[in-house]
């Protein structure tokens, strides 16, 4: 059988690692490809690291036709969705493959109701002629399949993710260098961690991967700290000030009023030495 194999798709999902595909060697070698390749006509779409190891060794294995497929789209959708539901893929990677999903459906949709404006209304049936008006256009019927992710919510729930992951996501995806993105693939770094390196000029996220996970780690570390630090010293100026109900203020009063008093008692003293004198005389 010929069997093609195109770049496009072997690379359209992040490739095994080397300790994963030797796992997996290991595992065909033992047992043989239990599991059949999945083609679009001749087209191999799923089981590119099964096919080249079974080619490598001469092992042989089964191949199965999926009849869904009508575009490279459909492909990709399902690529996606077969990958979205394995255990093994990484945060990243699920918030990547839903965010790829977000726009295939979204591109579809907008592209099949403008073939659908463009539709030539049908007449109106004569006699006992059957209606077909309402019936949808193909393409329309078939992005209605899947349902368009439109939130981050939508698009956490099919990531299996929290919104504030797909966002860090995204973050990433629009301002991380390749070798911050490499890093966070690789597992060296974390999203969090990323997400923050991410803000940092180009030529400071280089220079922080290219050091090592440990320097990427700091970056973050620095980051964050500097933005802690404009909060601190805003937060310092009103501590400094003592509120108005803090015990020295209290003592304050508290001698003021004595002082009033004692004024009081004395000019009353003043007062009674005065008669006192008065009636001597």
């Amino acid at each position: 059988m010929n069997i093609v194999v195109l770049e496009e798709l072997k690379a359209y999902i992040d490739p095994l690692t080397p300790d994963e595909h030797d796992a997996l060697e290991r595992s065909l070698l033992a047992e043989g490809c239990r599991d059949a390749l999945v083609l679009w006509g001749d087209i191999l779409v799923d089981g590119h690291n099964r096919h080249g190891i079974c080619q490598k060794h001469g092992l042989p294995f089964q191949t199965v036709q999926n009849p869904n497929f009508q575009s490279m789209e459909d492909v990709h959708l399902w690529m996606i969705d077969q990958h979205l539901g394995r255990r093994s893929v990484s945060d990243y990677q699920s918030g990547v493959l839903a965010l790829r999903k977000r726009e295939i459906v979204a591109e579809r949709r907008a592209k099949a109701h403008a073939q659908k404006a463009t539709e030539p209304v049908p007449e109106a049936p004569t006699g006992d002629a059957p209606w077909e008006g309402d019936a949808p256009s193909a393409a329309l019927a078939a992005v209605l399949e899947p349902k368009p992710l439109q939130s981050r919510e939508d698009i956490a729930r099919a990531a299996r993710l929290s919104s504030s992951q797909v966002g860090m996501i995204e973050k990433i995806q629009k301002q991380a260098t390749p070798e911050v993105v490499a890093a966070v693939r690789s597992g060296d770094i974390s999203l969090n961690a990323a997400a923050v390196v991410a803000t940092l000029p180009e030529d400071e996220q280089r220079a922080a991967a290219l050091a090592g996970k440990d320097e990427l780690k700091q970056a973050a570390k620095r980051v964050r700290e500097a933005r802690r630090k404009p909060r601190d010293e805003e937060a310092a100026p009103a501590e400094q000030q003592a509120p108005a109900d803090t015990p020295a203020s209290d003592e304050v009063h508290t001698l003021r009023q004595r002082v009033a008093q004692l004024e009081a008692e004395n000019a009353e003293l003043r007062q009674q030495v005065q008669t006192l004198s008065a009636q001597l005389v």
